[in-house]
């Protein structure tokens, strides 16, 4: 599937799309019947995917972004510089429990890419969480 792109998205912004895409493949989501995928790259160039993961139990399930954020923290990676999301239909925008998470381990510069109508759209973290929690 072809995605425009505006904002100025980067090779390295398409390159992450496509493997958000690839995730999305192994979604779970037998539930909401929308699946979402994410995929990272760390400051160390190391690239995570996640899918969501639903469950009969809501509160169990797992969003995409989620589950990429914890493969990578659970590797070791403890610095985020940009994710991206994509859903296979409608928008793939990250909920607030994600932008939350997105906020321990990305600074507020940080890049998140969202396909909203099959277009790439580039924000930065702190323009989708103004006031994150933070101690």
């Amino acid at each position: 599937m072809d995605i425009k792109l505006i904002n100025k998205a980067t090779s390295e912004d398409i390159a992450l799309m496509k493997e958000a895409r690839k995730a999305m493949k192994n979604s779970y989501s037998p539930y909401s019947k929308f699946p979402v995928g994410a995929a990272l790259i760390t400051d160390s160039g190391k690239i995570f995917t996640g899918c969501n993961i639903e469950n009969a139990s809501y509160g169990a399930t797992n969003c995409a972004e989620r589950t990429a954020i914890f493969k990578a923290v659970s590797e070791g990676e403890r610095k985020i510089r940009k994710i991206a999301i994509v859903a296979k239909k409608g928008d793939a925008y990250p909920c607030g429990i994600c932008r939350q998470v997105m906020s321990e381990f990305m600074d507020k510069n940080d890049i998140v890419l969202v396909e909203v109508n099959k277009e790439i759209k580039r924000f930065r973290l702190e323009e989708i969480l103004p006031f994150a929690f933070e101690l």
